[in-house]
């Protein structure tokens, strides 16, 4: 709220589904305290209680969220490795699309949301094609959107890849929130009905 992250109208998103909300991650550039938003998901990640090898940021947002969150790992433990991807092929240097190592190991993937899962996907497949297990897939928000089928994408990617989705607000956060928020409680109809 703080950086207009979230914003409210008719937004068409890349899985082609028209949404009431949007939620625009790179904002946060824009005056968010971005220390805060590192140690919400560092919070995240203690309150899974799981273990990675690796932090993966996919591009784009996944890279300053990766990095940010990395930082704020290192403050309060053992520094943590983080690699991303970039979406060019790099001919020079050491070629490739991920900076940093290769992730190996179980790897937990950072980004900012997650909707029909697309991005989820090709996050997970460039892992496994790296040999990497994509063991724990961390967003700012779930949207508690349907995959490819009737499923919800959380359930369908962890039923197709094994793999745990964990969010640090969703759908059912906002609706709460805009409920008990005089300025947002003009939007839960549309919210719910969404939903």
């Amino acid at each position: 709220l703080q950086s207009n992250v979230l914003v409210f109208g008719k937004f068409k998103l890349i899985s082609g589904r028209e949404s009431p909300y949007f939620f625009n991650a790179a904002k946060m550039l824009n005056g968010c305290d971005l220390f805060k938003l590192a140690n919400c998901y560092v919070d995240a990640i203690e309150d899974l209680g799981m273990k990675s090898d690796y932090l993966y940021g996919p591009a784009y947002k996944g890279t300053l969220l990766g990095s940010i969150v990395a930082t704020a790992v290192s403050q309060r433990a053992d520094p943590c490795t983080l690699s991303f991807n970039i979406k060019e092929i790099k001919d020079h240097g050491e070629g490739g699309n991920i900076v940093g190592a290769n992730p190996t190991g179980n790897v937990m993937i950072i980004d900012d949301v997650l909707s029909a899962g697309t991005a989820a996907r090709e996050s997970i497949k460039i892992l496994e094609d790296l040999n990497a297990i994509p063991k724990i897939f961390l967003v700012g928000l779930d949207r508690q959107e349907k995959g490819n089928g009737d499923l919800s994408a959380k359930t369908e990617l962890e039923k197709d890849f094994g793999i745990h989705i964990s969010s640090i607000i969703n759908l059912d956060t906002l609706i709460e929130y805009s409920q008990k928020n005089q300025d947002f409680n003009s939007y839960v109809l549309e919210l719910e009905q969404y939903r």
